[in-house]
């Protein structure tokens, strides 16, 4: 198993070096602090998003096509990066 890059080994080293620094008391507390602040993240994105949305359309911009646009460029890009990803 990797993930970016990284083996299962090296993932496993990775929290044995948290868990000898922080301790098995302090690792669900962290944890639970990333979580919310990875929530918080989330909901003021989500918020920016809708208010940008609200004032395209007030303006008469209609955001389907550009979001289609979007979509399109997007799969272009994971067409291209595709390629190279097999290829490493």
């Amino acid at each position: 198993m990797t993930f970016l890059f990284i083996s299962g080994a090296e993932i496993v080293f990775i929290f044995f070096i948290i868990l000898m620094i922080f301790g098995a008391d302090k690792i669900p507390d962290i944890a639970k602090g990333m979580a919310q602040g990875i929530r918080k993240v989330k909901d003021a994105t989500q918020e920016i998003k809708t208010e940008i949305k609200k004032s395209a359309e007030k303006k008469g911009i209609d955001t389907d096509s550009i979001s289609k646009e979007i979509d399109k460029v997007k799969d272009d890009i994971d067409d291209l990066t595709g390629s190279m990803k097999r290829n490493l």
